[in-house]
């Protein structure tokens, strides 16, 4: 697979990642143990080098079962994982916020514990804590590379000041936060700003909480602990609405013969050469029709096509419920 640079200071990585939190958390029951396992070391088979996880996710028990995938590839691969929220009595209460440095430090040893190893190679924030001035966060992980816990910086959702902060006290090495063809809202500040600055871009959600692959109408039932159930963008009505988009990015996708995972995952390749998202799935299948779309080549006039597209068909509904999208673009 190709190999993409995050940021100018950062590391290579297999041009796709893989998101492993709908291994364990968000989208309904956590898949088997052993299924689990196996998605993520047929990952690595195919060349996949970023793996994606958080403390979190579960909580604790996608580390644990990315560790245990990895455990014989530990040293060729590239780790990325998150600490910013309170977890108390094996729960996590996601308005909760917690980025103090004691409370970092103390994630970090446990994330390596879970982890079987000796060093995370990407540690994000997952979410800017109001009450810790950024400055004090990226001094804190600056002091965990010097030990060698961590080797690089990263930012989850932050908005442009928290960015520009942060950077200056510890270069940023990757900014995750939500881009694809449904949500744009990064081309306004974020991506100039990681140009400028030179920072790696790592878009979650690249296929829009799975609507973009048309595998989700109005019609589907989501389980109830599925987060899908509590997002506006994933009502019926909004679903329904949205099915226009899907319709014609189907379109483009039969022109090129592809799927439409493939075209949502291209376009987003596209866009820039340090730019690698993380796709997640439960399925062999999926994983390897996601990973396809490396080597899908999208030309100035589908681009084109593709953008007119989007100019003509407005998504409907909010991306995140009300007290979640308070905690993004801090």
């Amino acid at each position: 697979m190709e190999q993409r640079r995050l940021g100018t200071r950062g590391f290579e990585v297999s041009a796709l990642g893989l998101g492993c939190m709908g291994l364990s958390h968000g989208y309904g029951p956590p898949v088997p143990k052993a299924q689990g396992i196996a998605l993520i070391r047929a990952a690595v088979e195919r060349g996949v080098t970023l793996f994606d996880t958080a403390e979190v996710y579960g909580p604790f028990t996608n580390e644990e079962l990315l560790a245990e995938a990895l455990a014989a590839v530990r040293d060729q691969m590239f780790i990325a994982t998150k600490f910013g929220f309170q977890i108390d009595s094996d729960s996590a209460d996601l308005r909760r916020l917690n980025s103090r440095p004691e409370h970092i430090r103390e994630v970090v040893d446990a994330s390596l514990r879970r982890l079987r190893t000796d060093h995370i190679d990407l540690l994000y924030q997952h979410r800017v804590d109001p009450d810790v001035p950024i400055e004090d966060v990226a001094g804190t992980v600056k002091d965990l590379i010097g030990a060698g816990k961590v080797r690089h910086f990263g930012l989850s959702e932050a908005g442009p000041e928290s960015i520009r902060r942060a950077h200056a006290v510890q270069p940023v090495t990757a900014l995750q936060s939500e881009y694809s063809l449904w949500w744009r809202e990064p081309e306004r500040e974020i991506l100039p700003l990681c140009a400028e600055l030179g920072i790696g871009f790592v878009p979650f959600s690249p296929l829009g909480r799975g609507f973009l692959t048309g595998a989700i109408d109005a019609r589907t039932q989501f389980s109830s602990n599925d987060f899908r159930t509590r997002v506006p963008r994933f009502s019926p009505e909004a679903r329904q609405a949205n099915q226009a988009l899907v319709e014609r990015i189907g379109a483009i996708a039969s022109r090129k013969g592809v799927t439409r995972a493939q075209i949502a995952l291209a376009w987003v390749l596209a866009q820039q050469p340090w730019i690698v998202p993380i796709p997640g799935t439960t399925r062999l299948e999926r994983l390897e029709e996601n990973l396809a779309a490396a080597e899908v080549t999208l030309t100035r006039e589908d681009i084109k096509s593709i953008d007119q597209m989007l100019a003509e068909t407005p998504v409907q509904g909010a991306r995140y419920p009300q007290q979640l999208q308070q905690l993004a673009g801090r």
